[in-house]
C-alpha cells in the first residue's frame, strides 16, 4: 500500500517542483500518493493535478485543526512557509509551528521543511532584518525541539529573480547593480522550479539517514562576475557589474522590503548565504543533473529580449 507524501505549496515553485519529479519517479511514485495542500483548488493547474490522480487538499495554515485534517495518515510531510505572502515573520512562524504540531501528533515519520539559516546569529546581530531567513531558521528550531523527525532543505537564491535584476542598460547590454563585490560575494543559485524534487527526492531516498541533516539546496557558488560572464555569453550582449551604495541600493526596491533586501545581498559576502558552509554535506544532498546557470539563461532567454 503506497504511503501518503504530504506537500504544502502545490502550485508554488518547490511544491510542484516535489510533486512533478515524484511523479516522473518510477519507484517514488509507486511508494507514496501524494496529497498536495493548495489554498485554491480551483487553480487551472491543481485542477491538472487532481486529473492526474494526485489528492488535492484546501487548507488554511492559520488553522490547527485544519493542519490535523491534511497531515492525518501521512508518512511523510514537505513543508514550505511562504514569509511573502503576510510580509510577516510572526505569522510565517506561527504556521511553521502550526504543521509542526499537527505531524508531531499524527505521528508522521518525515518531516522534510524548506529552511534557512538564522542570519542574525550568523552575522552576529549586524544582519538583524532578514525576516524571511530567521522566521525559518525559529521554525526549524521547533520541530527540533518537540522532536519530530525531520531533514532540512536550504534552498539557494533562486535564479528567477534575475529575471528582474539583470536589467537592459543605455549601451544596449544589461547590468547588475549589487551592494557588495563582484568578486567576493558568493550566491548558490538554484532552479527552484525545476530542482526542488531533485533534492527532496534525494532526502527521501536516504531516509533515515538524513534525519536531523541540512541539505544546501543549489547547483553551485557564483560570484556575480561569474554569472554576468556566462549571461554574456549566451546573450551575445556586454553585461556589466555596478557596485552601488546600500542606500542607492534601496532606493530600487519597495521601501517595505528595502532594508530586508539589503541585507539580504549584504549576507552574501559576510558570512554567506550558508554562513560559508560548503554545498554538499553527504549523500542526501547529491543531486545529478542540476540546472546549472547558464542552462537557465539559455531556456529563458526570451524574457530579457
Amino acid at each position: 500500500m503506497s504511503k501518503i507524501l504530504v506537500i504544502f505549496g502545490a502550485s508554488g515553485n518547490q511544491g510542484r517542483s516535489v510533486i512533478d519529479t515524484v511523479l516522473a519517479n518510477k519507484e517514488l511514485s509507486k511508494k507514496f500518493q501524494i496529497r498536495a495542500v493548495t489554498r485554491d483548488v480551483n487553480k487551472a493547474s491543481v485542477v491538472e493535478l487532481a486529473k492526474s490522480g494526485v489528492e488535492v487538499v484546501s487548507a488554511d495554515m492559520d488553522s490547527t485543526s485544519s493542519m490535523s485534517n491534511v497531515v492525518d495518515g501521512a508518512h511523510t510531510v514537505f513543508l514550505m512557509t511562504n514569509f511573502w505572502e503576510s510580509m510577516s515573520a510572526t505569522k510565517e512562524v506561527a504556521q511553521g509551528k502550526a504543521v509542526a504540531d499537527a505531524c508531531k501528533a499524527a505521528g508522521v515519520k518525515h518531516l522534510i521543511f524548506s529552511s534557512l539559516i538564522n542570519t542574525t546569529e550568523a552575522s552576529q546581530g549586524r544582519l538583524s532584518h532578514i525576516s524571511h531567513f530567521d522566521g525559518k531558521a525559529q521554525i526549524e528550531a521547533y520541530i527540533r525541539d518537540i522532536q519530530v523527525p525531520a531533514t532540512f532543505v536550504l534552498p539557494g537564491m533562486f535564479m528567477s529573480g534575475f529575471l528582474t535584476m539583470l536589467r537592459k542598460n543605455e549601451e544596449g547590454g544589461y547590468t547588475l547593480a549589487l551592494p557588495v563585490s563582484e568578486d567576493k560575494a558568493q550566491i548558490p543559485l538554484l532552479d527552484a522550479a525545476s530542482d526542488t524534487g531533485k533534492f527532496v527526492i534525494a532526502v527521501l531516498q536516504a531516509y533515515p539517514s538524513c534525519l536531523g541533516k541540512h541539505v544546501h539546496a543549489a547547483v553551485d557558488y557564483y560570484t556575480p562576475k561569474r554569472i554576468l560572464a556566462e549571461f554574456a555569453e549566451v546573450m551575445k550582449k556586454p553585461a556589466a557589474f555596478a557596485q552601488v551604495p546600500g542606500e542607492v541600493f534601496k532606493t530600487f526596491l519597495p521601501p517595505p522590503v528595502a532594508q530586508e533586501l539589503l541585507e539580504n545581498m549584504l549576507l552574501l559576502e559576510d558570512p554567506g548565504y550558508y554562513a560559508g558552509a560548503a554545498l554538499t554535506q553527504g549523500p542526501w544532498s547529491s543531486c545529478d543533473n542540476l540546472t546549472t546557470w547558464k542552462d537557465f539563461v539559455v531556456a529563458n532567454r526570451e524574457k530579457w529580449l
